[in-house]
């Protein structure tokens, strides 16, 4: 489905990000979302995401959060995305909901709505996400240890379901996510023109492109390490950008990439963007240290996929909002090489 069709014929009567926002306040009324007497006194877009249209609602009472998929991705809607993707983020939110350190980490989930594709939130707060880290500012340690036990209690709380029966696959997410981190940042002719981001990238990119056993280790990985099912749930996309900063430590968002799979992919996305942002060392062994593993847990297979999501950061569509100095994305693609192929960090 176009977005021309989409916002010609929305599922459930409704498209979010309309110029008027018209719709909003009638379908809130009719899905019993607003109490008697409680009015809307603002919308407004809610941060840059990348994946979904996301609104903010205000009343005298309170704040919501709206968030709609659609059969593309928002930033890039040349890209076609899984429509039913606001489902599994449903799923997720119900799976965790009955384990009080992770809903209390998360948003709450006030009402699911499969046909339109629509959650209503409850809102964090406007304090941001931690994205500040690739220009420079602190993680701080308290930061660091909650999410850590975030990540612990989510990977030893929620298992995966035992024999036949409904699993979290996400399979089609998976699909995408799987073709943006290990195959498109190293494929001949991606349609990325590197040098427009730093001049001589785009040479740094095609001499890996050349490099068959890195070009086999990323495909190998994706395959066996994140397309393969796992023992436990994971949020799928772990990194500063799914982090809000509230007065009461950080606060999680954005798991429509959620599936069972193996815990060191969460561990090493969130490893490797504490490399990217050029933090001190001791931030990434304080994650570490603080995180539990389970006792087959493999540190191996942590840095060779933190070396993947290094790679496509820099060589792949999803740019992140860093400024490094001349220089530093090819010490980082060199470093995410070695990392990758097993020859150490």
């Amino acid at each position: 489905m176009t977005p021309q069709e989409f916002f010609k014929c929305p599922p459930g009567g409704i498209a979010l990000g309309t110029p008027d926002h018209s719709g909003v306040d009638d379908y809130l009324r009719r899905h019993g979302v607003l109490a008697a007497g409680e009015t809307i006194t603002a919308i407004s877009k809610a941060g840059d995401g990348n994946m979904n249209c996301v609104l903010r609602v205000r009343t005298p009472r309170r704040s919501l959060i709206l968030k709609q998929s659609r059969p593309w991705v928002e930033k890039y809607p040349q890209f076609a995305a899984p429509w039913d993707r606001a489902c599994r983020e449903m799923e997720f939110y119900r799976r965790t909901q009955e384990v009080p350190l992770l809903a209390a980490s998360l948003p709450r989930l006030l009402h699911g709505d499969p046909e339109a594709r629509i959650l209503v939130l409850s809102d964090l707060g406007d304090g941001g996400d931690y994205s500040d880290i690739y220009r420079g500012a602190p993680f701080p340690d308290t930061d660091l240890e909650s999410i850590a036990e975030f990540l612990t209690v989510l990977h030893r709380e929620c298992p995966a379901p035992r024999g036949p029966g409904p699993g979290l696959e996400n399979r089609e997410m998976r699909e995408l996510n799987h073709a943006h981190i290990f195959r498109i940042p190293l494929q001949p002719d991606n349609g990325l023109d590197l040098d427009r981001i730093e001049p001589g990238l785009q040479a740094a990119a095609d001499h890996l492109k050349r490099e068959p056993p890195l070009v086999a280790a990323m495909e190998r990985l994706g395959r066996d390490a994140y397309l393969a099912d796992g023992p436990c749930l994971l949020h799928g996309d772990f990194f500063p950008g799914s982090l809000v900063r509230t007065p009461a430590g950080p606060r999680v968002i954005d798991p429509e990439f959620c599936f069972f799979g193996r815990p060191e992919y969460d561990v090493a996305v969130f490893s490797a963007h504490l490399i990217l942002a050029r933090q001190p060392a001791d931030r990434l062994a304080r994650f570490r240290t603080n995180y539990r593993p389970s006792s087959d847990f493999d540190d191996r297979l942590v840095t060779r996929l933190a070396g993947c999501e290094i790679l496509r950061r820099i060589l792949g569509y999803a740019q992140l909002p860093a400024h490094w100095p001349p220089g530093a994305r090819g010490e980082l693609l060199e470093q995410s090489r070695r990392m990758i192929l097993g020859a150490g960090s």
